[in-house]
């Protein structure tokens, strides 16, 4: 049975976490969260308004 992230399990997660610190720094970290958060927040609100639009 796959789990939330499909086949990838706790020690690949943490082997990405490390690849990931280890090229953006643990300091750029928060700052690429907020961003990829912002990205997200904005293709929802885009998904809703063209939702709306074609009613």
């Amino acid at each position: 049975m796959l789990g939330l992230f499909g086949p990838l399990g706790m020690p690949e997660m943490l082997i990405i976490l490390a690849i990931v610190i280890l090229i953006f720094g643990a300091n750029r970290l928060p700052e690429l969260g907020k961003g990829i958060g912002q990205g997200i927040k904005n293709f929802k609100s885009g998904m809703n308004q063209n939702s709306t639009d074609e009613k």
